[in-house]
């Protein structure tokens, strides 16, 4: 694996130098855009939208626009003045429990390695997390973008997952989502039997992705000069909320007799 960035991990005074690398991949397949009258890979230019004269690489800068067609043009030099120290520092502000951090703000998990000569403050750290039953929070800042973090142990590793700012969650305010509806003590004692009888572990080798899979067979039948063909997907019939008692005996009956098999 590759670093993705090399700095210091740090709590307290103590500064761990380390490495992080990603820890999870995109499986999604990579297309190529075509010209359908030749199969060719097709590019594309950078134009000024101006005069419409292709741009080099070169002369390609960084820009903000502050005001309708007015930008204020930064360096990466002047990015890094920004945040100097936390160009290449993770700080740990502070040890929470790691249920009082939303689902909804957790983004990427990173594995951390520790330089060689930093492993005992790095295993001390991780089993210090363990004992304290805690993770840290951070912040620091990748490819020109602040970060918040989650440092916590996984295993002999220690992980650094990134979270969403406040200001990076949409509030459903604009959404119909109802505060209550009515129903009966039946339909909710139903659903609650349907939920526990549905209970089990979770076990993400029960999970794999079977899009990519359908695809890749799709792709390997096409290279081979094999048909496709192409079923009509039926639309999921939308419960009638009149039988919803009933629906729901229908669905326990069906999770049983599943379960015995």
């Amino acid at each position: 694996m590759k670093a993705i960035w090399n700095g210091s991990l740090s709590f307290g005074l103590i500064n761990i130098p380390i490495r992080i690398y990603s820890a999870s991949e995109e499986r999604a397949l990579k297309f190529r855009m075509l010209d359908k009258h030749g199969n060719c890979p097709i590019s594309y230019v950078k134009v000024c939208r101006t005069n419409g004269k292709a741009v080099k690489y070169e002369d390609i800068v960084k820009g903000y626009e502050y005001r309708r067609g007015d930008f204020v043009i930064l360096t990466d030099e002047e990015l890094k003045k920004a945040a100097p120290k936390q160009s290449k520092l993770i700080e740990v502000s502070s040890f929470v429990a790691e249920d009082e951090i939303p689902g909804m703000i957790i983004n990427r998990p990173y594995y951390i390695e520790p330089d060689p000569k930093a492993e005992k403050a790095y295993v001390l750290l991780r089993e210090a997390l363990k004992k304290a039953d805690k993770v840290g929070v951070a912040k620091f800042i990748i490819r020109q973008k602040e970060h918040l973090a989650m440092i916590k142990p996984e295993g002999r590793a220690l992980m650094l997952i990134t979270l969403r700012f406040k200001d990076e969650i949409r509030e459903p305010e604009d959404l119909r989502i109802p505060e209550d509806s009515k129903y009966s003590e039946k339909e909710f004692d139903m659903a609650v039997m349907l939920i526990n009888h549905l209970e089990n572990h979770f076990k993400l080798t029960d999970y794999s992705d079977t899009y990519t899979d359908e695809v890749k067979k799709i792709i390997a039948k096409k290279a081979k000069g094999k048909p496709i063909k192409i079923e009509e997907d039926d639309e999921p019939p939308v419960t009638d909320m009149r039988n919803l008692m009933q629906t729901l005996k229908l669905s326990l009956e069906q999770s049983k007799s599943k379960s015995k098999k």
